[in-house]
């Protein structure tokens, strides 16, 4: 018999990839999604909807009864401070809902989508593990305090109310469909030649459907309430942009950005953004796109199994399915 799971978050870029892959292993999925949502990834796939919301704990108890996996991938990324509260809500109280919802109907195993900005980031080039001691709250950043509040949340639910929880914390996940994230702008304006500047931080890679895979190694080979690191390459800001750009036959952005002016520029944004405008710009990209997000996946490669495929794939499949879909049409 079919094993009953729901998952949260379906309708964003990796929810679907999950839900497809779970209905192909004809697992008997619900997904939790607002009547305003767009089911059409979905269309002549078998599959329910409960419609609910993350933030409404009464709907979320409905949603998780009968259930034995839970994934929860809802969650919102922004790096404005105007968005924090919105962050608080989904992230941080719509995290504290589920838990409530899934130790009422004893589920079996809840997989909570966490995120490497929990464990930190460096100056410097290198890469950090699960136990790196966060070392960013300085900056306050929104998404990445948020998170690690959510996941506070589910690792205490494992201690104190024995629900199994098992994370993941995946690097900066590419693959086809990425492009519909809001955080995917300037990755577009390279692929079309439209973007001139490179940061001078640094990022980690990894293919959408090695996620997808680890989502499933963790619940068969992980420990309850123990980070995952799961990661691909890491790469200089400047390597990902020129992959970007080569791959899609555009010229490579030409013009580094010291930090103190990436600094400036980010402030800036904060001021437009306060007049009205409409910019991707503000202190918390600047602040985070000045850093290095290098991560080691030992710890998965060694108790899940984690095998990840080169970045380029991933980057390639990405610009491939926005050529293919209208996203790079000037």
């Amino acid at each position: 018999m079919s094993k009953k799971v729901l998952v949260t978050g379906a309708t964003g870029f990796l929810g679907r990839h999950l839900t497809k892959d779970l209905i192909r292993k004809d697992f008997d999925v619900t997904i939790l999604a607002r009547p305003t949502s767009d089911l059409s990834p979905f269309q002549g796939l078998p599959y329910k909807v409960f419609h609910g919301d993350i933030s409404n704990r009464l709907s979320l108890l409905q949603a998780c009864e009968d259930k034995e996996i839970v994934y929860h991938l809802a969650g919102y990324i922004a790096y404005r401070a105007s968005e924090r509260t919105l962050m608080e809500t989904i992230n941080v109280c719509g995290t504290a809902n589920l838990i409530d919802a899934c130790i009422t109907h004893k589920v079996k195993q809840v997989l909570h989508l966490s995120s490497v900005v929990t464990i930190g980031a460096n100056t410097h080039t290198e890469p950090l593990s699960e136990d790196f001691e966060y070392n960013l709250g300085r900056y306050n950043l929104g998404y990445f305090e948020t998170k690690r509040k959510a996941e506070d949340l589910v690792i205490r639910a494992y201690h104190e109310n024995q629900l199994p929880t098992f994370l993941i914390n995946p690097s900066t996940i590419y693959g086809a469909g990425d492009a519909t994230k809001d955080s995917r702008k300037t990755q577009r304006k390279v692929a079309m030649g439209q973007f001139q500047f490179y940061p001078p931080g640094g990022v980690n890679v990894v293919h959408v459907d090695d996620v997808i895979k680890a989502i499933h190694l963790v619940l068969k080979n992980g420990k309850p309430a123990r980070r995952y690191i799961i990661s691909g390459e890491n790469l200089l800001i400047r390597d990902l942009f020129f992959k970007i750009a080569d791959i899609s036959g555009v010229p490579r952005p030409s013009v580094p950005l010291p930090r103190f002016l990436l600094k400036g520029l980010g402030w800036t944004g904060d001021l437009l953004r306060a007049l009205g405008k409409d910019t991707t710009l503000s202190s918390e990209t600047a602040v985070t796109a000045s850093l290095f997000h290098w991560f080691s996946n030992l710890r998965a490669q060694e108790e899940l199994g984690f095998k990840p495929r080169p970045a380029d794939q991933a980057i390639e499949e990405s610009i491939r399915w926005m050529k293919e879909n209208g996203y790079l049409i000037k």
